[in-house]
């Protein structure tokens, strides 16, 4: 730790009106030795981080966090504010500020040491001795994992920090107050700590040491009646500080009420999961968390908690109580959560959940339609457009006919291709309702593809499929029967409902609607084909990737199971548009330099590479940094490149490779013409806007671009 802080890093008259100004203040410590190389992009990371969750905790302390591209080393700044500033606590301004900054790659040793520091800040002693230091050093020596005893306040004077921990009840009282302190009853319900010796650190993996039962250590106060056990898994949007501070308070927590309670720290330092053996003993869970519990299928039908990390941290000894009385009335959660509900807010919509199930589907039968297609594309490459009238290759195959290579390809493509509606359908179901919802997924897929009813019976077949699972779910089942649920009565039941529905209620009417859909797309010519290109252009770089741009994609090779000249003309215009942001990005920083960072021009060189392989991703890193001018830029020129392979009647049979497959795409010349005009229209547009806003010279040292715009954002 004593590499991540020293004096220079420590500002004991730390003087801020606003959380801002106290995280300038501290990270332009961090800037003057080196740690940070871009001021202005790491607050905004830090003021990132800030928006998904406030980071003052009660008991007077704030800790502002994040990992940031801009930090060159794992750094911590320590500031005491005597007036206070305010992190959005309950309980009142903090005094006491950590700005914990982490590299993008910070390593698994050096996020579990800045994990200590959130565990000690849930003890008393540290945190008095951290008010009653006097020189940056003591405090610089303190934080970096020093003896708190010397620097605490006289036993013959007690008053000071007495009052103080009056005032802040989210500082542990009990067993283990500071030298000369005594118990204040006006303190609320908060378990006390434990002595520094006894308390849980955490391990290489991010865990508290545990007894070799499991539990953490148990005072003894409980030891002449039964034992309750319980576990607890902590986790937060870093997963630096509030994880680890959530594990300890809980821990001690428990030690104050006799529980064996074993935690896992879902951290940025790693995890090692909780063992089978103890879940199993485990009579209640306490989740703690602001990012979803991996996994957490593992807990179903125990006795369960589940609150904020904040929560953890503020009130244990409360949430401990509840989970007692849960596991006293035998209640469980109806259901475990789906790996859409994990994935999600708890605020979010219907629609918005909708979107992420749809994709969750997409994501999955991706890899088939680029396996499956890129067999099909090459088998027509290497045996033309009558491959697929072709003998099976169990019946017949010459092995030094080229004829027959490209019917095995042909032929192994078109049973990847035949996965595509069913596993779109089977994993739909899968994000809805977990396993269970896989069988009567697959099951309505394939009844979809049995009707001609398409992707778009896919998507609706595992809609359903799911909604059928959930529904199942929420039934009250008895105790002996909840054994057999997931492998038999679900998956009997979805299956049943689900076929039933697509054969004789909605499959007919959809399969109607997509025989109309590719039909248009056959007819598809002129000023039709052009505004649809112009359409695919702009949803395909809106986000690099993101769910407009998947479900752009999705359209282009939902065409592909059924393919005609009009689909095999939308999935030519939707990989083109699909190449210009990288590309464009590329030629910018090849031609214009100076106006981006070193770190742009570095990734400029990669997006050659990323662009002409058909991943728009490689844009990402110039649209975070920029994106009010490069995103606009980018689907200008997609918008240009759709319209003109529209126009040009360019066509692909493959879904993905990028320049790779030009040899499989119809009038290639003109598709690289398409490709290179929307490329020179968006690397014209950013160079003209950066342009415009560059009124100064760079403010990074050995940097040739300007400083990072104000209006810069990043995720924490």
């Amino acid at each position: 730790m004593s590499e991540m802080i020293n004096p220079e890093l420590v500002d004991l008259g730390l003087a801020a009106a606003s959380k801002e100004e106290a995280a300038r203040a501290l990270a332009r410590r961090m800037e003057s030795l080196g740690r940070i190389t871009d001021l202005e992009g790491f607050l905004a990371d830090v003021a990132a981080r800030e928006e998904q969750m406030p980071t003052g905790l009660e008991g007077g302390i704030g800790i502002p966090h994040c990992r940031s591209a801009h930090v060159t080393a794992p750094t911590l700044a320590f500031g005491r504010a005597p007036g206070g500033v305010d992190f959005g606590a309950p309980d009142g301004p903090a005094d006491l500020i950590f700005l914990i900054a982490a590299p993008a790659g910070a390593d698994d040793a050096h996020l579990t040491i800045l994990s200590s520091l959130a565990r000690r800040l849930m003890r008393p002693e540290f945190v008095a001795a951290l008010r009653a230091a006097t020189t940056a050093e003591q405090a610089a020596t303190l934080v970096a994992g020093g003896d708190p005893a010397p620097y605490l306040p006289a036993p013959e004077a007690p008053t000071r920090p007495a009052p103080e921990a009056a005032t802040r009840p989210a500082q542990p009282t009990g067993s283990a107050q500071p030298t000369g302190s005594a118990p204040s009853t006006a303190q609320p319900a908060r378990p006390g700590a434990a002595s520094a010796e006894a308390s849980a650190e955490p391990t290489a993996s991010g865990v508290p040491e545990t007894t070799a039962g499991g539990g953490v250590v148990d005072s003894g106060e409980a030891a002449d009646r039964p034992q309750l056990r319980m576990v607890a898994v902590t986790s937060c949007p870093t997963g630096i500080a509030h994880t680890y501070m959530a594990a300890e308070s809980l821990a001690q927590a428990a030690r104050e009420a006799g529980i064996d309670l074993t935690v896992e720290t879902q951290g940025s330092a790693g995890f090692t999961k909780l063992t089978p053996e103890a879940i199993a003993a485990a009579d209640a869970v306490v989740f703690a968390h602001d990012v979803p519990v991996r996994d957490r299928a593992r807990f179903a039908g125990k006795p369960t908690v589940d609150v904020g990390v904040k929560a953890g941290i503020n009130r244990p000894a409360e949430l401990l109580a509840e989970a007692r009385d849960k596991a006293a009335r035998g209640e469980t959660e109806a259901h475990a959560p789906t790996p859409v509900e994990e994935a999600g807010e708890s605020q979010d919509g219907y629609g918005a959940k909708l979107r992420t199930w749809l994709m969750s589907g997409v994501s999955y039968m991706v890899p088939f339609v680029a396996a499956g297609g890129l067999l099909i594309a090459l088998a027509f490459a290497i045996g033309g457009y009558t491959i697929d009238q072709a003998p099976s290759v169990a019946d017949h195959f010459v092995w030094t006919e080229s004829a027959s290579w490209a019917a095995l390809l042909f032929q192994t493509g078109g049973l990847a291709f035949g996965f595509l509606v069913p596993v779109l359908a089977g994993y739909i179901a899968y994000g809805m309702a977990d396993r269970p919802g896989l069988v009567p997924g697959f099951v309505g897929g394939s009844v979809a593809l049995t009707i001609n009813a398409g992707f778009l019976g896919g998507l609706i077949a595992g809609l359903i499929a799911g909604g059928t699972v959930l529904a199942v779910q929420r039934v009250k089942i008895p105790t002996a029967l909840r054994g057999i649920m997931p492998v038999v009565v679900l998956p009997l039941i979805g299956s049943a409902v689900t076929a039933f529905l697509m054969f004789l209620v909605v499959g007919k009417p959809i399969a109607s609607l997509q025989q109309a859909l590719t039909d248009w797309l056959s007819g598809l010519t002129g000023a039709n084909a052009i505004i649809l290109g112009v359409i695919l252009g702009l949803m395909m770089c809106f986000d690099l990737g993101g769910p407009l741009n998947k479900v752009a994609y999705a359209f282009a090779i939902g065409g592909l199971a059924t393919p005609n000249e009009g689909s095999l003309k939308v999935m030519a215009a939707v990989m083109a548009a699909g190449m210009v942001p990288p590309l464009a990005m590329a030629l910018a920083t090849t031609l214009r330099g100076r106006l981006f960072s070193k770190t742009e021009r570095e990734n400029g060189k990669a997006a050659w590479f990323l662009g002409a392989s058909f991943i728009s991703e490689g844009a990402i890193p110039f649209a975070a940094a920029d994106p009010l001018r490069v995103i606009p830029a980018s689907m200008v020129g997609g918008a240009v490149t759709g319209a003109l392979s529209m126009a040009f009647e360019c066509t692909l049979r493959a879904p993905h490779g990028g320049i790779f497959v030009i040899p499989l795409i119809g009038n290639p010349l003109l598709y690289l013409i398409a490709i290179a005009a929307g490329t020179a229209t968006t690397a014209a547009l950013v160079i003209l806007l950066k342009g415009l806003r560059r009124t100064a010279p760079a403010a990074q040292p050995g940097e040739a671009g300007p400083a990072a715009p104000a209006e810069v954002t990043a995720a924490a």
